[in-house]
């Protein structure tokens, strides 16, 4: 029991042990992947592959003050847990890094300094052996990570920043005043654009000097903490059981119209089913019903992959990075939709996405669609779908996903319940059970058209808002208002959005269940009066028209840009 004893309190005595900015700089220049949580240093290489949400999301964090990010998307047991990785703490206000993945910069130590760290900082040989002597116990969020290796293969930092050839926020060293007009040379016509919806911002929201966004930070975590006081956290499971009766009217309709051969109608009555899975998958994989990770895990399988034909690991590898980086045009998935959509100016410029790890070329293709978006705008979405079933494809053929540690099992049983879908849906109704070609391409097109409008109630949140990058300083909740706004709808129709009306609450709040979010809505309000921040809330009609009108200024844009270049072209420039 001595060694254990001994681990146990060299390890106390190194997560106590105070890291200035300059120790956390080094380490991340190093290659280290080091989080900022309630003033703990956290290191999670370990953790990174492992991570049921995705490794894309960490790494956005990288440097940072994460505590409102990680609170908003993690339960309290798996931010317990957290505390394994552990390796000191910070005094005072932590000021925020570039995130490497962003292509922010970091200075290596010298061997000196390096010498005086290894003194005070636990690497992770280290923390392996300390916990394969003090065992942590077994959590269904964080498992210790793989005892048996205690290396991790780095990529050399130069490999790395190479990867975002694109940098949409100020360096690690670069003040506020980056972001204040500088009289210099004359920026071109899209660095122009760009500053002018960076000062329109500035201009509308609250000022990003430290004491303005101490206080909105303040506020937020005291609006969470009378958001579980009213026990909003909690799921009232009538209004699953009203969902569970809504699913089955629907489908046994879809399979009633098809007995009597109405194959349009039942395609109709599919694809309605398909609409309201969604709204339950997104709960699930927010832990927002049961709050339990396998629970939830299993439902929102069950929903997306068994009965909808998608992947649910997929969406969320890809939703939870859209949490972090919300409507960022080089890091957010959700609004990466080049050749076919651009709801800003800067996918002119080729930007490389950091999720799809891949240029999103602005070509000939490009350059035709985005200046007829808004027109195709609702014809396009209508399609989607299809485009959902070649993700969640990808995704699991390529083992994207965790394939060890406590979501090791999700693949296989997420390929299970694709394999399903296909046996009941393209084996069982499209073979077996309707007669002929015409008739099975009308099924289909039916049952899949008509989930467009989930498509443009996913989009209608962020497509109108802002995408412009007010730098590393500005805090999490005023972010999110920034780029989210709200759909204002009767109660009644409710079950229609499924919650996704409330994108704004959800964004700050996101394990809060979808029938409470209404309830969240009068709080939410009232703290956006008190620090200062727009909350966007328009009508079903006027935020469609707000979408279309910026797709369209975008396409003008577009036209413009193509026209300039033809006359360089014509003037031999």
């Amino acid at each position: 029991m001595a060694p254990t004893n001994h681990c146990s309190a060299v390890g106390t005595y190194r997560e106590e042990a105070v890291l200035t900015r300059r120790q956390v700089e080094g380490m991340i220049a190093d290659g280290k992947t080091i989080i900022i949580l309630d003033g703990k240093v956290l290191k999670v290489d370990s953790w990174l592959k492992y991570h049921p949400g995705g490794d894309k999301s960490i790494m956005h964090v990288v440097g940072r003050d994460a505590t409102d990010e990680v609170n908003a998307l993690h339960s309290s047991d798996a931010r317990q847990r957290m505390a394994a990785y552990q390796i000191g703490r910070i005094e005072g206000r932590w000021q925020n890094f570039l995130p490497p993945v962003q292509g922010g910069m970091f200075r290596a130590y010298s061997d000196q300094v390096q010498q005086l760290d290894r003194s005070h900082v636990l690497f992770e040989s280290d923390r392996d052996t300390a916990s394969e002597s003090a065992s942590l116990p077994d959590s269904p969020i964080f498992d210790p990570a793989d005892r048996s290796s205690n290396l991790r293969s780095r990529v050399p930092k130069s490999d790395w920043l190479h990867q975002s050839s694109s940098v949409s926020s100020m360096s690690s060293t670069e003040s506020l005043e980056a972001l204040e007009p500088k009289n210099g040379p004359r920026l071109s016509l899209m660095d122009a654009r760009t500053q002018r919806e960076i000062d329109l911002d500035l201009d509308k929201y609250p000022s990003l000097d430290s004491a303005t966004q101490d206080d909105i930070v303040r506020r937020y975590r005291q609006l969470g903490q009378i958001i579980h006081a009213q026990n909003l956290y909690q799921c009232d499971y009538k209004d699953y059981l009203i969902e569970l009766v809504r699913y089955a009217l629907l489908f046994a309709m879809c399979l009633l119209c098809l007995r009597f051969g109405w194959y349009a109608t039942s395609g109709l009555f599919l694809g309605l089913f398909w609409h309201q899975l969604v709204f339950t998958a997104h709960d699930a994989g927010h832990m927002g019903i049961t709050h339990d990770f396998v629970y939830d895990t299993v439902i929102g399988v069950i929903a997306a992959d068994f009965l909808g034909g998608l992947s649910l690991g997929w969406w969320k590898r890809s939703h939870n990075v859209h949490h972090i980086v919300t409507n960022s045009p080089e890091h957010d998935p959700d609004i990466e939709h080049v050749p076919f959509f651009a709801i800003s100016h800067r996918f002119f410029e080729s930007l490389r996405s950091t999720f799809y790890d891949r240029v999103m070329i602005y070509d000939c293709v490009a350059k035709f669609a985005i200046r007829y978006q808004h027109v195709l705008y609702y014809p396009m979405l209508t399609l989607g779908r299809f485009n959902l079933y070649l993700l969640s494809w990808e995704f699991l053929l390529r083992g994207r996903g965790p394939r060890k540690g406590p979501a090791w099992w999700h693949r296989w049983f997420e390929v299970g319940g694709n394999i399903f879908f296909w046996v009941w849906f393209g084996y069982g109704i499209l073979y077996r059970t309707i007669p002929d070609a015409r008739s099975r391409f009308i099924f289909v097109m039916v049952s899949h058209m008509v989930t467009g409008p989930l498509h443009v109630q996913i989009t209608l949140s962020h497509f109108a808002m802002s995408t412009a990058d007010l730098g590393v300083h500005e805090s999490f909740p005023q972010r999110m208002l920034r780029t989210t706004m709200d759909v204002d709808c009767p109660e009644w129709l409710d079950f229609i959005h499924g919650g996704l009306q409330f994108q704004a609450i959800h964004h700050l709040f996101p394990r809060i269940p979808r029938h409470n979010l209404r309830k969240t809505q009068k709080l939410v309000q009232s703290f956006c009066n008190d620090v200062g921040i727009p909350y966007a809330l328009y009508g079903f009609v006027e935020g469609n028209k707000h979408v279309v009108g910026r797709l369209a200024d975008v396409a003008k844009q577009a036209a413009i840009l193509a026209q300039c270049q033809k006359t360089v072209a014509g003037n031999g420039i």
